[in-house]
C-alpha cells in the first residue's frame, strides 16, 4: 500500500514515543472511528511523517515545532495540540473546540506544560 500508515518496514525502534502531558483520546467522547483516526495520525507522526492541512497546522503561538491535529467527530471539532521533538511526539492537550479562535487559556496551558517538560528534559540532559 502507498499509505505510510501501513508501512510494514517500520519497526518500533524507529518510532518516536508519544508523551501525553494532558488530555486523553478515549471513547466516549470520541467515537471509535475518530479514535482510530487519531491513532493512525499519531503513528504517522511517530514514523517521521509531516502532516499538513486539513489534518494538521502549525501553532507558533504555543512554540516552535508545535502543531494542532484537527479532528471532526459527530458534530464536534477536536484539537490535539502537539510538538514534534527529536526524541518524542509530545501531546500538550486535547480539547473540544467551539469557536474559531483557540482560547487563550488553552494556549497558555500548552505553553506552560511544554516549558515544564523542556525544563525536566534539560535537567536530565536529554534536550
Amino acid at each position: 500500500m502507498s499509505d505510510p500508515t501501513y508501512d510494514s518496514d517500520a519497526s518500533p525502534e524507529t518510532e518516536k514515543p508519544v508523551v501525553w502531558l494532558s488530555g486523553r483520546v478515549k471513547s466516549p467522547p470520541f467515537s471509535n472511528p475518530a479514535r482510530f483516526l487519531v491513532g493512525n495520525l499519531l503513528r504517522r507522526l511517530q514514523r517521521g511523517e509531516r502532516l499538513s492541512m486539513p489534518r494538521s497546522r502549525p501553532m507558533p503561538a504555543i512554540g516552535r515545532g508545535c502543531y494542532e491535529l484537527r479532528i471532526s467527530n459527530e458534530g464536534r471539532d477536536w484539537r490535539i495540540f502537539y510538538r514534534v521533538s527529536p526524541e518524542a511526539i509530545i501531546v500538550l492537550d486535547v480539547v473540544s473546540k467551539a469557536t474559531r479562535q483557540t482560547p487563550r487559556r488553552v494556549l497558555e496551558g500548552c505553553r506552560r506544560r511544554l516549558d515544564l517538560y523542556l525544563c525536566s528534559q534539560d535537567k536530565r540532559g536529554i534536550r
